[in-house]
């Protein structure tokens, strides 16, 4: 399983790019193969007149999406809102919207800023705009308030509450991109049985062309997959301290 981070920081020492890298140590800790996209600051500015025949950066960014299992994005909060930089590379991908490479991809979303309210907004903007994308917004949330106080000289976050929070938010995410897999793979073989039983259909007749009864066919076996548990909403952390 590939699990594709997205920090929406372009600071070099961002904290949520350090969140981002101590969340990727809990997908491995889960059995994910976890990859860091570095590239948010070559996308373009966003022109729809270039959708169909994008930039390579932006081609880049829509192939690493395509080729993850899920993506874990983590987000400041500037203006109360999404940074530009990461909304801009989402319009981008959005495109075409109904074949876009993150519609029904399985996301998640946390984050953290130097304020109080650890980017709650930026986080409640941004389900907003994937969820119009087509994804498969994961419940979920961890709000790490006064970033700047959270993490030791290592970048790991030194406080147990809120990396157990993350770690729940990463073990959903997890289970959603494998339940997604499984479902997949369950199209496919519906997919072939379905091919077995209109060519068993047509190989069905006796010598003269006629239909023999349909006690005399074997319909092919199907393989159903029944839906993931409803998972309960996750407590959010503390936004002062």
């Amino acid at each position: 399983m590939r699990i594709l981070g997205i920090s929406g920081s372009l600071r070099r020492d961002s904290y949520n790019t350090a969140l981002l890298r101590h969340a990727g140590e809990l997908f491995e800790g889960e059995g994910a193969q976890f990859e860091l996209y570095t590239g948010l600051r070559d996308i373009p500015p966003f022109d729809e007149d270039q959708e169909t025949d994008a930039p390579e950066a932006v081609e880049r960014l829509r192939a690493a999406i395509a080729e993850a299992d899920g993506v874990f994005f983590v987000t400041p909060e500037y203006n109360s809102s999404v940074p530009g930089a990461l909304k801009n590379a989402l319009d981008w991908v959005s495109r075409p919207i109904a074949t876009n490479t993150i519609r029904n991809k399985p996301i998640a979303v946390i984050g953290a800023s130097t304020g109080g309210f650890g980017a709650v907004w930026a986080q409640a903007e941004l389900r907003k705009v994937l969820g119009a994308m087509g994804a498969r917004v994961v419940d979920g949330e961890v709000a790490v308030g006064h970033a700047m106080d959270r993490f030791d000289s290592l970048g790991q976050l030194d406080e147990p509450s809120l990396e157990e929070q993350v770690r729940e938010v990463v073990r959903q995410l997890v289970f959603e991109a494998e339940s997604a897999d499984v479902a997949h793979e369950g199209q496919r073989v519906d997919h072939r049985h379905d091919a077995v039983a209109r060519d068993s259909g047509k190989r069905a007749r006796d010598s003269n062309g006629h239909s023999l009864p349909k006690s005399v066919r074997k319909p092919p076996r199907t393989t159903r997959y029944s839906s993931p548990p409803t998972r309960a909403r996750l407590s959010r952390a503390p936004t002062a301290g």
